[in-house]
């Protein structure tokens, strides 16, 4: 390309550049703008506080803690006085000695460009504080301290039990609910009119069954399954498939194989859940519901076959292998359910 336009002086310049430029402007000016495909996770995200659901004491406090306030200048404060962190990506001691510790040092003025007040103070955002190593939180605690005139801190975790006590102690806690059945449905029903998705009440239903509370997982799960049918009605099958959830039929053939007392049966249905490419986590979850809501079970066999569920549990998520975990988790459930037989 160099060499080309080197070559090529302006008195000798090929008259059919011109004209290509002049049809591919005309092409161009007549095509409609493709809109780029969104998730709808992002979409449907809550714009402001009054749009969080399901948590009236959250938001609450937090439109108290903003009334008064004149926030139309906010934006242009944002740059300068918030610093935030995906404290599971930049959690060494390291990212708080050098940039927590060197932004909250900074002072900053009590007044605007315009000449009204504001807090004189910077935030400090962490998502995902729970992930930072203990030295990283021991450090933050130290700048917590020495820069608490200066800087306010945010700390956003899915485990609170995994901050250390000196840092929980310095902070006021609000803790989001899980989401109850009927708000889920409301907001998944609206994203389905809206997205012009066919589904049913009971396909609604089974979407919050799966999803557990987690209200942006079923809004995944609803897109994948809507892309999956090209726009046909979406289905309780689709979502499992969509999900990873093990059907509920594959469940009882594990039972029925347990019941059997053959352990020959019990390896082939092992053997096909794992060529079927289930997850053996996800049988592990299921098997547990499905153990704590068996009545016929006694409490004495529930308590042996839950701890043989913690203990592959953990086996699975050191590394384990899975064939022969499920093997062990079902022979102790075949043990349990036989020996009344």
């Amino acid at each position: 390309m160099q060499a080309f336009l080197k070559g090529t002086s302006a008195g000798t310049k090929p008259q059919f550049t011109k004209d290509r430029a002049v049809s591919a402007t005309a092409g161009s000016s007549g095509e409609t703008k493709k809109v780029k495909p969104v998730p709808w996770v992002e979409k449907y995200r809550p714009k402001c506080v009054d749009e969080v659901a399901f948590q009236e004491e959250v938001v609450a406090v937090l439109k108290k803690s903003l009334e008064g306030a004149d926030v139309s200048r906010w934006p242009e404060l944002f740059r300068l006085r918030v610093l935030e962190l995906n404290a599971s990506d930049e959690r060494g001691i390291q990212v708080v000695r050098e940039k927590v510790k060197n932004f909250a040092q900074l002072t900053v003025s009590g007044s605007r460009s315009d000449g009204k007040p504001c807090p004189p103070f910077k935030i400090i955002i962490l998502d995902e504080a729970d992930s930072m190593t203990s030295a990283a939180q021991a450090a933050l605690r130290r700048t917590m301290e020495k820069e608490s005139k200066t800087t306010r801190f945010c700390l956003i975790c899915n485990y609170v039990s995994r901050i250390i006590e000196p840092l929980t102690s310095r902070c006021s806690k609000f803790r989001f609910k899980p989401l109850s059945d009927k708000i889920q449905q409301e907001r998944l029903l609206d994203i389905a009119e809206k997205e012009n998705v066919k589904i049913s009440n009971e396909g609604i239903a089974y979407l919050v069954k799966i999803s557990e509370g987690d209200l942006r997982k079923a809004i995944t799960f609803l897109q994948s399954a809507t892309r999956l049918t090209g726009g046909k009605e979406v289905t309780e099958d689709i979502i499992t498939d969509i999900a990873g959830v093990i059907p509920a039929t594959t469940i009882n053939g594990v039972f029925t194989a347990c019941h059997s007392g053959s352990f020959d049966k019990l390896e082939a249905v092992v053997k096909d859940l794992i060529d079927e490419g289930h997850a053996a986590i996800q049988l592990v979850n299921q098997l547990h519901d499905a153990v704590v809501e068996d009545e016929d079970l006694s409490d004495k066999q529930k308590s042996i076959i839950t701890e043989k569920l913690a203990e592959v549990d953990k086996c699975l998520a050191d590394g384990a292998d899975e064939h022969l975990q499920l093997m062990s988790l079902c022979a102790t459930v075949m043990q349990q359910l036989t020996q009344n037989c």
